[in-house]
């Protein structure tokens, strides 16, 4: 058996599901960011533990659930709340964990928008790193997400898992990547600053996830970024066999990168404050930590 995570943050319309899908297992613990509506009082109906901690970043988060959190077993799943394990998936992991040649595994997500799975434009199969044993693998921050680190080989499933992106609006899709645009365009700036694209990664990468990470190195290089995005996802990757969800779902990236595209030049050229998630402050361009209260009206 393997324990399975799911991190929440004001989830109170996907954790009933969410969790209903993840009692396969005999350990399911809840690790909530401080969620000011009813998830907590949700999750408590069911038999699963619950913890909180405050938000800092995804990797940290991750980092400090592993480290601080005790699991029944070895081997852990994370599942986030708007995601499902299915039945094909579990009995997979199962077998997969009896496994002495991996210390982890990536499953590919279907993402679900406007009630259809957007198979195309979404670069599927796209993985994640999801069952690992839990001694063997920690998180960095990445943008505004995070990225593995494992100390061992590790492997792919076959079973992929249902991903709503879309489950509590388009309001909320768009709030959660007006805050996301913020942390890529910082990493956005390192990269550009400090990073290089690995060409080796690129071309003759091992697996599917090192040529992405590559390519997303590349693309912040890349002049015109919405529009070869909106095109590269749209036209090359077949978007346009999507249907309706398709369109949405590349224009609404294409914006995104936009967004991040505007930050960036904001972050360059304004002195203007940016809170991280936990609400400190970071710098400005010249590495000067800005109060909100010293900055007058008229910047």
């Amino acid at each position: 058996m393997f324990s399975i995570y799911i991190l929440t943050y004001n989830e109170e319309i996907d954790i009933a599901a969410c969790i209903e899908s993840a009692l396969l297992s005999d350990d399911v613990i809840v690790v909530d960011s401080l969620s000011s509506d009813r998830t907590v009082e949700i999750a408590s109906r069911y038999r699963v533990q619950t913890v909180q901690h405050r938000f800092e970043s995804h990797g940290l988060q991750r980092t400090w659930m592993l480290q601080s959190v005790p699991t029944k077993h070895e081997w852990v799943y994370i599942l986030e709340a708007d995601e499902r394990m299915t039945q094909e998936l579990f009995q997979e992991c199962l077998k997969a964990i009896e496994s002495q040649e991996y210390i982890g595994y990536y499953a590919a997500e279907r993402v679900m928008f406007m009630g259809q799975w957007i198979r195309r434009c979404t670069q599927y199969p796209r993985y994640q790193m999801r069952l690992f044993r839990k001694d063997k693998v920690w998180f960095t921050d990445y943008g505004h997400t995070e990225r593995e680190v494992c100390d061992g080989k590790t492997g792919f499933l076959k079973e992929t898992y249902p991903h709503y992106t879309n489950s509590k609006g388009l309001s909320r899709w768009i709030e959660k990547h007006n805050r996301y645009s913020t942390d890529e365009a910082r990493e956005t700036l390192r990269q550009l600053e400090n990073g290089k694209v690995n060409w080796r990664e690129l071309f003759f990468g091992s697996s599917e996830v090192e040529k992405r990470r590559a390519l997303k190195d590349l693309s912040l290089r890349l002049p015109g970024r919405p529009l070869l995005r909106f095109f590269y996802m749209y036209f090359l990757l077949g978007g346009c066999l999507d249907g309706r969800g398709g369109f949405a779902w590349c224009t609404l990236q294409a914006f995104y990168e936009y967004l991040i595209l505007l930050k960036v030049w904001e972050m360059k050229h304004l002195p203007t404050p940016y809170l991280d998630q936990s609400g400190k402050l970071s710098a400005d361009r010249e590495g000067k930590i800005i109060d909100p209260a010293e900055v007058s009206p008229s910047t």
